[in-house]
């Protein structure tokens, strides 16, 4: 690829991994791409999981060592998910959001903070008059909502944000 650099060709090729239980929601468009290195010809991708007991973590190593690797220049690659790194919703590209909306699922607030109402509005009508039927959702990252305008159920994704006990 002329003119791009081999980092931009794999942000480019990261853009294109979907998260495995968020078909068409890129891995770099929910920001858990943290650091790219490359030395030589061999890759090393530093990734942040959106939950500790994110179940598709072994999928999303398998399917971003396997479309890195797939690049002509490139000899190996190392996947490593940091968990000392906080992922955060506010890590979700526009993007990410949505395509998000496009699963039917409703993207966290783009500001929450702890404490704070969490207003969900549905992805199906944009309607906020919502309620939350069930906290635990069919992933720890999602939560199950109801619609009263337009009489759907709905996902959403928890609002995760850095905060500090002071």
């Amino acid at each position: 690829m002329q003119g791009k650099s081999k980092e931009d060709e794999i942000l480019a090729i990261l853009r294109t991994v979907d998260d495995p239980e968020l078909p068409t929601v890129s891995v770099y468009d929910l920001g858990m791409v943290h650091e790219i290195k490359i030395v030589l010809n061999n890759v090393a991708i530093t990734m942040v999981p959106t939950f500790a007991g994110c179940p598709a973590l072994d999928f999303i190593e398998k399917d971003v060592k396997e479309a890195v690797e797939a690049l002509d220049w490139v000899d190996g690659c190392q996947v490593e998910f940091s968990f000392q790194l906080r992922w955060t919703t506010d890590s979700i590209t526009d993007k990410g959001r949505e395509n998000l909306k496009k699963l039917g699922i409703a993207a966290p607030p783009e500001t929450y903070q702890p404490g704070d109402s969490w207003t969900v509005s549905c992805p199906y009508c944009d309607s906020a008059y919502t309620s939350m039927e069930n906290v635990f959702g069919p992933t720890a990252c999602r939560s199950i909502l109801y619609c009263m305008e337009c009489r759907n159920p709905f996902e959403a994704m928890k609002p995760v944000v850095e905060y500090s006990i002071s």
